[in-house]
């Protein structure tokens, strides 16, 4: 049992302190991100939510009409965030910039798709209001943009129409109306606005205003039209951007430093330094060469991977002993905006997407002021396939660009012009959707200068989109349909197309959500013969609501895919979707079968895992289907078109594996928070789930586990033991002050025995074996702690862990627990005992081992030794007693786990001097969240949706495809061609990975072989799956030459063929005449 202590008398310090060094930038970070010098809050913002009943929204007439909340995953206090439901923006923005968030007022005029799309990422983002702009009337033909627009809102004026939809994206944001004519006085009450159905003659004359206002507001005007684009941002004559790509410093830690001018600096070579020449950087920790540990920043140059040039005199300085980390200094930046008057003739470098087009954006650049000079002119869009008005656009920009003088274009690309004016007056979805998330993003960076600006123009198009075959002009006419601004780009015959497709989307979270609304919109699967099928196994937390916009409160912990199939379904009440809550793997081969497969047109993963992805495209290689690829990671996206025979497929190239801190370093000598973090959330699995997982496993069957542990017989199975014994015996707890005794002699292990044992194994000044310091770069000489109840810090280690001790064994938690006076005398209760170092513990300095385990030749005796204690133990058990294993869940911020895991990692990083963190930052870390946010990911999806339009049509080469990687947050846009797939060739046959060979009429393995021979392929080894039928080298082998392959497979492999399949596939080992090794497709037999 646990010991206790008298009562005894301890000073008690009520209330906390705290530590307010809040980072502007949080970031995931793996485990081996080199060492972090920023300490971020220690005191987590407020997680209590205060949401309002109603909202007023504030219409044309000045009145007010007031809207129900439909869901309040907000907190209308915008000083305090909502960690729950934020969580993932916030690993992207940070607190502050959210803060900045929450104190703006954002105009969105234009409420077409592209107004919708743009009002959707900012009240997600939960700025504090957004005003809803529009003077028209929803039309038919804005359905095929406008995801808020049912048909039921045809004849309403488009603001008014919108407010309610988007208002249950989240109560916490104030949602207006202004429905007549903008006045420039008007813009004064913003800090940003957005422009996005404005003449050019309009948006100059607010421009100006909005340029020379005190303070400025930025202004935003941005377009789609068909399938071309365009973004203008200013943000006034002098705009701070605080952090220009919102990743953390990059550190080093140091290794030596030269007494030269300039002096010479190395680093370990733990991680690559990633600084560049011209950055400033900061000293901390050297010693000996003190005089750099000032905090003045200093410049650097000549960098290389692992070291730099200082440019500094350090010739006078002391010399370098050891110690030390560099860390780079982030420099706020200044821009000077034009206004768009002087903008337009003089545009500077345009921001450019696609290097295949890089006289593009000067053309556009015509373009756009020509459409602009059309519609002033005639009062109206050029018309769908109208030749006459294609002339006159041309005409105008003809005109145009003769004023431009010496900057004029030699070509102006009729064809061009003739595309662009043929799809003027189309809104389509994938465009807004694209262009959404690129305007909301500079919204965000407007409000809180954080991330890198557009500067100035972007011009973007995807004409590649359009059908490969030439379109009659008849195929644009409108059919009185909600697809008619579709129609009137690609024509109705890939309108029907795309209504019969067969569609199979994997998952349905973030990602997910926005594909199903693009699909819905664009009419895909909305046809007689059209079908989607979404699946995904999850269910709804709190935390996804902030992207995942399908979903509302009141759906939290119902499956994804049910309520947005359901979600997308009140978009286009005619898409025929079906939604499923299957894993897509192995096991669920007999869901999505051979049949299942063959039927579809293309596959679109909405997945967040590398596994899942590579299965996926393994089924989709072998049925041959296209598979659209996207994932996102926070202002980061990617996008990857896998066309059968066209371009290679997902699996063909991998990013490196991630690299690991290897098992010493987390257990021993960590020298980075995150090693602290990774040894915290180990801990807590091990205290917490593993072994009381492990009594059970003991205590349902104690005869067939001991028969276990005695076969195992290793040291795995005696450290198991031990942990088992040890929580029913020494450490069991009957009563809460035994779990408060059991997490103080916790604090005491962990904190201060350790660490003297480790210093006692290891002396400030011990040497390795070649004489070289033990405790050198990147080791970190540790410190023991001092229990104090004085330090809040260890009392909240001590409530953690006592309450979660007390749940594992189900006993009741008193609520005096949570004032620090009782608490303070509860833990003087605790005897603890004093400790003493000893010889010849081994600690593991070994980089390369696996464990920390140490295998023994007495592990087999010490294990039945074990067994026969524990047997007495369970002896004095109650009946049917059982521990309550914990799981780790990130999420709830009232179930102590990550205050557990926080207390664990900061306890030890104050142990080695390394800064701490606060609950979120530990969060993102241990609980290994993937910062989000809605703007990348809408982006993500249009722009896969602009190559479905590709796909669906299927006339399309590998030329017109477009592969992208994107960073909203520099900004920037890298399109590409995919890669073609590896050609392989024999003879006068070529093959690439999309290639199966097709054996059918149930062969024999002779038959099959013979087959291969007369294509000049000589068979030396068949193979199903990981069972080896036939190899050349076994003589008893030849006795199946004569069986049926299938026949071979049931008897050899086992194989258990499933009725639903008439097939199976073989793996071929072939040379050719010259022996030399040939690599041939797999081979399918059809045995059915």
């Amino acid at each position: 049992m646990l010991p206790r202590k008298r009562e005894g008398q301890g000073d008690v310090v009520e209330g906390e302190t705290e530590n307010n060094n809040n980072s502007n930038t949080i970031k995931y970070v793996s485990v081996t991100s080199p060492v972090k010098k920023h300490r971020i809050s220690d005191t987590a913002a407020a997680d209590s939510t205060v949401n309002d009943d109603t909202f007023a929204i504030r219409n044309s007439s000045g009145s007010s009409s007031v809207v129900e909340p439909a869901m309040a995953p907000g907190d209308s206090n915008h000083n305090d965030i909502d960690e729950d439901l934020h969580s993932r923006q916030l690993a992207v923005y940070g607190r502050e910039t959210m803060r900045r968030l929450f104190a703006s007022n954002v105009l969105v005029s234009g409420m077409q798709g592209l107004g919708a799309e743009i009002a959707k990422n900012l009240i997600l983002a939960g700025v504090k209001s957004v005003t809803l702009h529009d003077e028209g009337l929803v039309e038919l033909w804005d359905l095929s943009s406008n995801f808020v627009f049912s048909e039921d809102d045809v004849g309403k004026n488009r603001a008014l129409a919108s407010v309610q939809k988007l208002q249950e994206l989240n109560n916490a944001v104030v949602i207006s109306t202004l429905t007549t004519k903008l006045t420039k006085e008007q813009l004064s009450n913003f800090q940003a606005v957005v422009f996005t159905d404005i003449s050019l003659e309009k948006a100059i004359e607010f421009n100006d205003y909005c340029h020379n206002h005190q303070p400025p507001i930025s202004f935003i005007k941005s377009e789609v039209r068909g399938l071309f684009g365009t973004v203008f941002c200013d943000f006034g004559p002098e705009f701070t951007v605080f952090d220009v790509d919102g990743e953390e410093p990059h550190t080093g830690i140091i290794a030596s430093i030269s007494n030269d001018n300039p002096a010479l600096v190395s680093c370990v070579d733990d991680e690559r330094l990633e600084l560049q020449d011209g950055d400033l950087v900061v000293f901390s920790e050297v010693h000996g060469m003190t005089e750099l540990n000032d905090g003045k920043p200093r410049k650097i140059k000549s960098a290389r991977p692992y070291s730099f040039t200082l440019e500094e005199d350090t010739t006078a300085f002391g010399t370098y002993v050891k110690g030390g980390i560099v860390t780079q200094v982030k420099q706020p930046k200044v821009l000077n905006f034009k206004p768009l008057r002087e903008a337009l003739k003089e545009p500077g470098d345009f921001l450019l997407s696609d290097f295949a087009k890089f006289d593009r954006p000067i053309l556009l650049h015509i373009a756009f002021q020509a459409l602009d000079k059309f519609i002033s002119d005639f009062g109206r869009f050029p018309v769908a396939g109208s030749e006459e008005d294609a002339q006159k656009l041309a005409s105008i920009a003809a005109n145009i660009n003769e004023c431009l003088g010496e900057g004029k274009v030699e070509d102006i690309n009729p064809k061009l012009l003739r595309q662009f004016a043929f799809g003027a007056k189309a809104v389509l979805n994938p465009m807004a959707a694209m262009f959404g998330g690129i305007v909301g993003q500079e919204v965000v960076k407007a409000c809180s200068g954080k991330f890198h600006p557009l500067f100035q123009f972007f011009y973007f198009d995807s004409v590649e989109s359009l059908p490969a075959e030439p379109l009659d002009p008849s195929d644009f006419k409108p059919l009185n349909s909600r697809y008619d601004a579709q129609i009137s780009v690609f024509g109705s015959k890939l309108q029907k197309k795309l209504e019969d497709a067969k569609v199979f989307m994997v998952g349905s979270g973030a990602l997910g959500c926005e594909f199903l609304k693009n699909l819905a919109l664009m009419g895909v699967s909305c046809g007689s013969q059209g079908k989607l099928t979404i699946t995904d196994d999850d269910i709804i937390e709190k935390s996804n609501l902030s992207r995942q916009f399908l979903f509302r409160d009141w759906n939290i912990g119902q499956a994804k895919s049910t309520v947005a199939a359901t979600a997308a379904a009140s978009i286009n009440p005619r898409l025929k979707i079906e939604a499923l809550q299957n894993r897509v793997g192995p096991e669920t081969e007999g869901v999505f079968n051979d049949t299942f497969w063959e039927k579809l047109t293309v596959v679109i993963n909405a997945l967040d895992n590398v596994n899942a992805r590579l299965y996926v495209d393994q089924r989709c290689l072998y049925f041959q289907k296209p598979l659209l690829e996207s994932g996102t990671l926070g202002a980061k996206c990617n996008t990857q078109m896998v066309i059968p025979h066209l371009t290679e497929n997902y699996g063909a190239s991998r990013d490196p594996p991630e690299k690991q801190a290897p098992m010493c370093t987390v257990h021993s000598f960590p020298h980075n928070i995150d090693h602290c973090l990774t040894w915290a959330r180990s801990e807590f699995e091990g205290l917490l789930e593993k072994t009381p997982a492990e009594v059970n496993a003991y205590l349902s069957n104690p005869v067939e586990y001991a028969t276990s542990m005695k076969n195992a017989g290793d040291a795995q199975a005696k450290d198991n033991l031990e942990r088992v014994l040890e929580c029913l015996d020494r450490e069991k707890c009957e009563t809460f002050q035994d779990c408060i005794t059991w997490a103080r002699l916790r604090f005491e292990d962990y904190f201060v025995n350790r660490v003297k044992q480790l210093i006692f194994t290891f002396p400030e000044e011990a040497a390795t074996s070649t004489g070289a310091p033990f405790w050198s770069a990147p080791k970190r000489f540790p410190h023991p702690l001092q229990f104090s109840a004085a330090d809040t810090s260890h009392l909240n280690f001590i409530i953690a862990a006592s309450i979660l001790r007390a749940e594992t064994f189900g006993i009741s938690v008193p609520d005096w627990v949570k004032n620090p006076k009782m608490l303070s005398e509860a833990v003087d209760k605790v005897i603890v005992p004093d400790f003493q170092p000893r010889e010849g513990v081994k600690i593991e300095t070994d980089e390369k081992a696996a464990s920390l385990s140490t295998a023994s030749v007495d592990d087999a005796a010490v294990i039945n030794e074990l067994l026969l204690k524990l047997e007495l133990c369970r002896n004095n058990l109650p009946s049917g007693f059982r521990m309550k294993p914990i799981s780790f869940e990130k999420d709830d911020d009232t179930n102590y786990h990550m205050d557990l895991i926080a207390g664990l990692a900061n306890m030890r990083a104050r142990n080695y001097s390394i800064p701490e963190v606060d609950k979120l930052k530990a969060k993102f870390i241990a609980g290994r969240i993937i910062p989000a946010i809605a703007t990348s990911t809408a982006m993500a999806t249009g722009l896969v949706c602009l190559e479905l339009y590709k796909v669906l049509d299927g006339a399309h080469k590998v030329e017109d495809y477009r592969n992208t990687f994107a960073n909203l947050a520099l900004p920037l846009f890298s399109m590409a061609e995919p890669v073609p797939p590896k050609v392989m060739k024999h003879r006068d046959m070529s093959w690439t990975v999309w290639d199966r060979w097709i054996l059918k009429d149930n062969p024999t393995l002779r038959e099959l072989i013979q087959w291969l021979k007369d294509k000049g392929l000589n068979a030396y080894s068949i193979s199903y799956g990981s069972c080896l039928l036939f190899n050349s080298m076994f003589p008893r082998h030849k006795e199946r030459l004569d069986k049926k392959v299938v026949d071979v497979a049931r008897e050899i492999a086992k194989a258990e063929l499933p009725p639903y399949r008439s097939h199976l596939d073989v793996v071929v080992a072939c040379e050719d005449d010259d022996d030399n090794d040939i690599d041939i497709p797999q081979v399918s037999i059809y045995y059915g």
